[in-house]
Formats: C-alpha cells, structure tokens, sequence
C-alpha cells in the first residue's frame, strides 16, 4: 500500500513538474525581447504619409546602417543619402527602423498650412505599440524654408519656440522638432544623451 502511495505520488510529482516546465517555456517565448524583423512588433503607420522601413533592407534606397568609422566601436551609423546626412547611435539600437511622415508649417496671419517637408524619425528596436520608447525625430528644410522660419513667416506646432538645427549642407537643414519629448517616453533620457554627442553628421 506505502509503495503504491509513493508511485502515485511520484508520477503526480513528475507530472506536474512536466507541465511547469510547459508554461514556463510558453510564458517566457511571449515576454522574449521584441525582434525588429518581427512585423507583430512594429506599429503599422499611422497616416497614408508615413512608412516603417528596416534600413537593413537592402532595397530602401534612402537610408543604410554602415559600421562606424570612428574609433567608438560601440557605435552604428544610419545613413540616409537622399538628403546627405548620417546619424551615429548607440550598438544598442542595432535593428532601429525608420518611419518617415511630414512636417507642416502655418501661416502666421491666416493659419493655413504653407510650408511642408519630410520628418525622419529614428525608431529603437525595441519599441512597441504596447510600450512605446523615445523615437529621434529629424526634421528637413530647405535652405529657404529655414529662412523663412527664422523669420517667423510659417511656425510649427504650438510650442513657443521652433526647432533647433542639428546641422546643414548646402541644400537642407537637419533639426529637432521642439518639445520632441514632451511625454516622456520610455528612452527618453538616452535620446538626450545620444543629442549632446552632435551624432548629425552632414555628407
């Protein structure tokens, strides 16, 4: 009778020890750290005007990761040849995406929409729809367009103060929106550390 006791005991044991091995398999394939190649992780565009692009693809034509030059090895380079800049970041955002939109520019006196332009923003590989981090967003301008808004003729948003410039060549000016960061987000302090490095480099 004990030894029967003690066999069913242990075949209870050893079942039970099986399915919490299960679970604990099941559970930790769900709160594995997001893949950037996984589409389940990536949040679908927003407007008609915007697009998420792994610049790891080697057919997006504007943008590349290349390995810095630098004797930082820690770092990784997005390259975006259209407008003739580079971007250095963290090896921790190895996997970033690129989500393109457009900026808009009011009129002063009317507050119509006059000037508009594209708005590159460098997204972590480790964001999600459910927790979202700090993106790093760029904004381009034509040369005339930046004048312009230094002159105060279109403004952007209803911050008080305007973007401020991250860099220049001959056709573009690079710059932050203002108050980029106004909620917070996860990452957020690691984004302003990146920022105080001058990453923007003009090609």
């Amino acid at each position: 009778m004990i030894s029967i006791l003690k066999k069913t005991t242990i075949t209870w044991s050893v079942a039970a020890l099986a399915l919490i091995l299960i679970l604990v398999a099941g559970c930790s394939s769900l709160h594995n750290p997001s893949n950037p190649n996984n589409s389940q992780n990536q949040e679908p565009a927003t407007t008609s005007s915007q697009q998420n692009t792994d610049p790891s693809t080697p057919e997006s034509p504007l943008s590349s990761p290349v390995d810095s030059d630098s004797a930082d090895s820690d770092s990784i380079v997005y390259k975006n040849t259209q407008y003739g800049f580079s971007f250095t970041l963290p090896a921790g955002w190895k996997g970033y995406s690129i989500i393109t939109g457009n900026w808009e520019g009011y009129d002063v006196e009317s507050s119509r929409i006059t000037e508009s332009g594209p708005m590159i923003s460098i997204r972590h590989p480790q964001w999600t729809s459910q927790n979202p981090r700090q993106d790093i967003p760029v904004m381009i301008f034509t040369i005339n367009q930046w004048n312009l808004l230094q002159k105060e003729t279109f403004h952007i948003g209803a911050a008080p103060m305007g973007p401020s410039e991250l860099g220049r060549n001959d056709s573009y000016v690079f710059a932050l929106p203002a108050r980029y960061n106004y909620s917070f987000p996860t990452g957020y302090e690691e984004v302003e550390k990146i920022l105080e490095n001058h990453p923007l480099q003009v090609n």
